[in-house]
């Protein structure tokens, strides 16, 4: 339903449910099924993102059958308890130089103000939340798509 919008829908945590729904791809943290099985569950073509919040996890994130390594969170966040502290401007960075090519996605206390300084770290892209319900969602999204516009991605 999604791809005659131009989006792609990725589940968080399941590749179970995102293979029997037809997603474009899952998401995996730190706890969930490894890369690996994630992959073998879903295929070789779907979308497989990968959470990662120390160097040690990039490096490992690295070597994986993975589309994106997903950095965070990148400043404090009050969506979801992470039990990781905010891995700074630096961290993306230095995710940017060690992931192999592969896109990094920066997520965790993003706002319109701080995005472009994440894009200029190094991050492909942004995964925000909260900020996108600072009043009405769609216009939300349509200023960091202007504010984001043209940038330099990595």
């Amino acid at each position: 339903m999604a791809a005659p919008y131009g989006a792609a829908v990725i589940v968080n945590d399941r590749a179970d449910l995102a293979r029997l729904s037809g997603a474009a791809g899952v998401h995996v943290g730190q706890g969930d099924l490894p890369p690996t099985a994630v992959r073998a569950v879903v295929g070789e073509n779907a979308i497989v993102g990968f959470s990662t919040h120390h160097v040690a996890q990039v490096d490992a994130a690295a070597r994986e059958p993975l589309t994106y390594i997903a950095v965070g969170p990148v400043f404090g966040t009050r969506t979801k308890e992470t039990g990781y502290e905010a891995v700074g401007l630096e961290f993306v960075r230095t995710a940017r130089a060690r992931a192999h090519e592969r896109p990094v996605v920066a997520i965790g206390g993003i706002t319109l103000g701080t995005a472009p300084s994440v894009i200029e770290a190094g991050a492909a892209s942004v995964a925000v939340i909260g900020d996108l319900l600072v009043g009405d969602p769609r216009a939300r999204v349509e200023a960091y798509v202007t504010r984001l516009e043209g940038m330099s991605r990595v």
